[in-house]
């Protein structure tokens, strides 16, 4: 008995904590391959990301100087903390990768068209991690075909039901 009550805490724990989907990155870009990096955060910025209000959609991965930064992520900030730890919303925050996975993915994103977006924004035993993507931007008519298909989808479930 003891444990289905532990089992039950855990699942409303983790059905509190906050994911957030960039859909708008998997609609206008082909996702090539995926992977979590950690989010080095400062101050107040990991408690405002679990108030909410987090913004993914302009955000994109750059490399420099041999690390990976994540640019144009806008965190609002925390209005319960003081003026002193208040932080830039759309700061440069760094992507946390291995050495391998870095230089991979420098390489890859040097070739025409592909560029690193984040997908999905989550925690994960209380540290914020980030779903990035290499990804081709797709044509006009790439989205109205995943558009057509996504409709067809949903129509073939309401037969089915």
């Amino acid at each position: 008995m003891r444990i289905a009550r532990t089992e039950q805490r855990v699942k409303e724990k983790q059905a509190n904590t906050p994911s957030l989907d960039n859909r708008r990155a998997r609609h206008e870009f082909h996702i090539l391959e995926s992977l979590e990096a950690g989010l080095a955060l400062t101050g107040t910025e990991i408690k405002s990301i679990r108030a909410g209000g987090v913004s993914l959609n302009e955000a994109f991965a750059r490399v420099r100087d041999g690390e990976l930064w994540l640019v144009n992520m806008y965190i609002p900030p925390y209005k319960p903390g003081s003026a002193f730890s208040a932080h830039d919303t759309r700061r440069a925050r760094k992507l946390l990768v291995h050495k391998s996975q870095l230089e991979r993915l420098a390489a890859r994103s040097a070739e025409k068209g592909l560029t690193i977006v984040p997908l999905r924004l989550y925690f994960t035993r209380g540290k914020a991690k980030v779903e990035i993507g290499l990804a081709k931007g797709k044509k006009l008519y790439d989205k109205r075909k995943s558009i057509q298909d996504r409709e067809m989808k949903r129509e073939l479930e309401r037969v089915s039901r």
